[in-house]
Parts: structure tokens; sequence; C-alpha cells
């Protein structure tokens, strides 16, 4: 071999090695903290591990015992103070304000600017991303939290409509009782109190009073005459449940409608995945409906991962790798799919969803521009642990005990507001 060979062979191996050493110096670790661990979901995150592989990075699974509850929290902080953090962590609502202000989160600007995602996210989405001004967070999806699940053979062998207000709602109430069907399935655990609690306060006052009493836990909202009208018509829905519903899960609520021993349930959008998973279609075998009176309004709850400071450089570039997946038009089309929630971008082509998600989409748009777009405070979305927590003992205590007088709840509820 002549010594030109032998020399563009070294160049050539020299350029070879250079060429992997740039790849794998580019090439990190995500370690993400989920808990998407069941059916669809977990496609959906299988989906996302395989987008950050396809460009080089390894995906490491930070799985805690318990779900996504205390458990995993309390193992987070130990990682983050010991300065171990993930990469990513399923954090939600006013928490992720709380994890920024400790300054262990990542600014991820840089990401959000040169994926325009000012552009594709509704402004009170995006808020709650940011900690002044920063991205620090990601969001995956939207859940409509306001909605009325239903039975048309139920409805039909009652002979009643679907409701549309709240008088409507006990008109048909009343004649699915009479029917023989159970009105309302319900689970009596507080968050699914609550769900139906903050769906009665929108229909009945509308976003502007949702927003004051249960966002902005303004005392004069709270303890007005509104408020005394919101606690008499919950009360009134639980006349409308069964015997059977103190503790059971919301899905086996779901059951009830789906086989028609029940007519309504008041749920948000992860109940669809139930009649789906059933072999079910909407419009024929299950109707999705606003809850009555918040048509044009839209209780969310988005799912959302904060970004944790890193050292590694090539870790930091497969986070922000990561940060652009999950809001990348491909993984929230499967994601949204699989969960039956809807994409939290606002220019997606929706023509693999179905109506009941198309139907959630343009509400989502159009209430973004009402300022009827308002967060959950059944999930975690609205206002701090603390005070979410005591809001919710309180209206689940109202709910259960049937001596309790509605001045006493509107009492209970006031205070509970102030617990910081």
């Amino acid at each position: 071999m002549n010594p030109h060979t032998v020399t563009s062979l070294k160049r050539t191996v020299v350029a070879a090695l250079a060429v992997c050493a740039a790849a794998s110096a580019m090439a990190g670790e995500v370690e993400v903290l989920h808990w998407w661990t069941a059916g669809g979901e977990a496609k959906a995150a299988a989906a996302l591990k395989e987008q950050l592989q396809a460009q080089g990075h390894s995906w490491k699974d930070f799985a805690v015992a318990g779900g996504g509850g205390d458990n995993a929290m309390t193992v987070l902080k130990s990682r983050v103070v010991s300065g171990n953090a993930p990469a990513a962590a399923q954090i939600k609502g006013p928490s992720l304000q709380e994890w920024a202000a400790e300054g262990v989160l990542a600014n991820i600007d840089d990401v959000a600017k040169a994926e325009q995602w000012d552009k594709l996210l509704p402004k009170v989405v995006s808020d709650a991303m940011k900690y002044k001004g920063n991205y620090i967070a990601v969001p995956v999806n939207v859940h409509r939290v306001n909605w009325l699940w239903a039975n048309p053979e139920a409805f039909k062998k009652a002979g009643a409509k679907l409701p549309s207000n709240w008088d409507e709602f006990f008109v048909a109430a009343e004649a699915l009782k009479k029917a023989g069907v159970i009105p309302v399935a319900h689970g009596g655990q507080n968050w699914q109190d609550f769900t139906t609690f903050e769906s009665v306060a929108l229909g009945l006052g509308g976003a502007e009073f949702y927003q004051k009493a249960l966002v902005k836990l303004d005392p004069a909202a709270l303890n007005g005459p509104t408020m005394t009208k919101v606690l008499e018509t919950f009360k009134k829905v639980k006349s409308y449940t069964d015997r059977n519903a103190p503790g059971r899960d919301w899905n086996l609520a779901t059951a009830m409608v789906i086989k028609g021993e029940a007519g309504m349930q008041l749920m948000g959008d992860w109940a669809k995945g139930e009649f789906i998973a059933a072999g079910k279609k909407p419009g024929k075998d299950f109707a999705c409906v606003a809850a009555p009176g918040s048509a044009k309004a839209f209780t969310f709850n988005v799912d959302s991962f904060a970004l944790f400071k890193l050292k590694n450089e090539a870790n930091v570039k497969a986070q922000k790798d990561l940060a652009a997946a999950i809001m990348s038009p491909q993984f929230q089309e499967v994601f949204n799919l699989n969960k039956g929630s809807i994409p939290v971008r606002l220019n997606m082509d929706l023509a693999k969803f179905d109506d009941c998600a198309k139907s959630s989409a343009a509400t989502f748009v159009e209430s973004a521009k009402s300022g009827a777009l308002v967060p959950s405070v059944a999930h975690g979305m609205a206002v701090p642990a603390a005070a979410a927590g005591a809001i919710q003992d309180a209206v689940s205590q109202f709910w259960n005990d049937d001596k309790m007088s509605v001045a006493a709840a509107q009492a209970k509820i006031a205070a509970a507001a102030k617990t910081k």
C-alpha cells in the first residue's frame, strides 16, 4: 500500500472517529419521572421514548412505587436535594411555581422560542408553564373536566332529553328515576365530589364567578348569593345518585353508564377512554355534552413536565430534545389519541380524533379567546395544594352530611380558602 493511501486512510479513520465522538458527546441520557404505565398511556410513553432514541439519546424510567402520589414527590425531593435530579418529572399547576421558587428548575426559553410555544399555546396555559416569565415546564395535553356523559338508550327509555342547563338536568334526572334507571353515576371520593361541584359552579355562575370564587378565593364571592345557589344545586344532584356511591372509583361509575344502569355521569374526558375500551362509539352508544350551563366554558387539567437543572452537557441536550418532542405534532397526536385528552397545541390537525375531542378542541380555542378557559381546582390546576385540599374536604363534608346546612357549608368553604 503506498504512503498516500495510508495517509488518506488514517485521515478517513480520524474523521470517522471525530464524527462518532461528536455524536456520542451530544447523545445524552434523559431520565423521566412519570406514571404512564397503563394501556394507552404506556403506548404513548413508548412512542416518546422511540422518538428520543431515534435522536441517539437513551431513556431511563424513574419509576416510584405508589404511582404519582406522595411517594414519588418524596423520592424526587431527596434526589434534587442531593444534586441528582432527573431530567424531567410529571408536575403540574401551582406545584410548578413552588419547585421553580426553589431554584432547581431549568430555563428552557431557547427551546420555547425556537419552537414558537407562545404562538402555539393559549396564554393561560403558557403562563402556567412559566416562572417569572421563563419557561420551566412543557405541557403534554389538555383534559376538559366539565363534561356530562350519557347513555342514549337510557334517555330513550325515560323519554328524556340531554340537558343544557341545571333545570333541564333535574327534569332528565326525575324522568330517569321514574324509568328505573339510576340518574347519576357517582363515585364518592373527594376529588369526584369536587369535579361535580366545580361543574355546578361554572354552569350556574359562569367563568367570571368561577375565577373569583374558586381561583382567586375571593371572600365576597365565596360568601355571596351565587355560591349559596351553587351549594343548593350541588346537594340536589346527590339526591339522584345511588346509595352505593361512597368510595366507588370513577371508572366503575362510568361502567354504570356504559351498561345503562345509570343515565349520566359528570366527569372529565378520561371517562371517554372507558367507553372506547368497551367498544362504544360516540354519538351512537354514548353522548358527550358540556356539563349543564357550561357549553361555552372549559375547565382544564393540563399534564406537564417540570425540567430540572442538569450539569452534564449531553444530558442537557437530551432534555431539550425531550421538551421539543413532547410539543411536536407527532407526539401530541399519538399521546392524546391514546389518553382521551386533546392536544395542547392550537394548530393541530384533528382528522384522527373523534367528535367529542373535536368539540372539546373547538371550545378550548374559543374559551381561550373569550376568557372562559379556567383551571380545574379538583385536579390541582388552580390553587396551592393546602388550600385546594381544605376546600375539597369542606365540599365533601357537605355532600356526605345530610344534616349540614348550606350556610354552614358556605362558612366552612370560606374558612378553608384561607388555608396556607
